[in-house]
């Protein structure tokens, strides 16, 4: 058995060293961002029933064996984002469109306390995270490739 064909060839120069193991970075699946989108609506999914919490720490244990198993390979490209300024952006965004909401709801004087006003404003507050960071996710692609990274 020729044992050149088992192993992969090495790369000629450096250059080619880079790109060759940039190139496996694949983007993140749109189902991971959905585990994140559920954290970000966690504190209201809470609030509008508290056996949400059980759900939301299985959620949590899944979210950290799934990141840790099946998208191993690609926490190079999540390293890269958080780099980013965008990504930092988002989070800081999202963390202050969930205080300044329910502040400013607070100083109008109509906070939210039922159960449908809880989901609704974590249906709201999860497709916003998911959307966000999805976006984001492009736009680090796009930095990366006009990179030639």
């Amino acid at each position: 058995m020729d044992t050149m064909t088992l192993a992969p060839a090495a790369p000629a120069s450096a250059e080619a060293a880079e790109t060759a193991s940039t190139e496996e970075i694949k983007p993140l699946p749109a189902w991971f961002f959905v585990f994140e989108g559920v954290a970000s609506a966690a504190y209201d999914l809470f609030q509008a029933d508290h056996r949400f919490l059980w759900a939301l720490g299985a959620l949590f244990v899944v979210n950290l064996v799934v990141s840790l198993t099946v998208l191993r390979s690609r926490l190079r490209l999540a390293k890269r984002m958080w780099r980013g300024k965008s990504t930092r952006k988002v989070a800081l965004g999202l963390l202050a469109l969930r205080l300044g909401s329910h502040l400013a709801l607070v100083l109008a004087g109509c906070t939210v306390v039922s159960v449908a006003g809880h989901l609704a404003f974590a249906l709201v507050m999860s497709a916003t995270t998911v959307s966000l960071l999805w976006y984001a996710q492009r736009v680090s692609l796009r930095a990366l490739a006009a990179e030639g990274v």
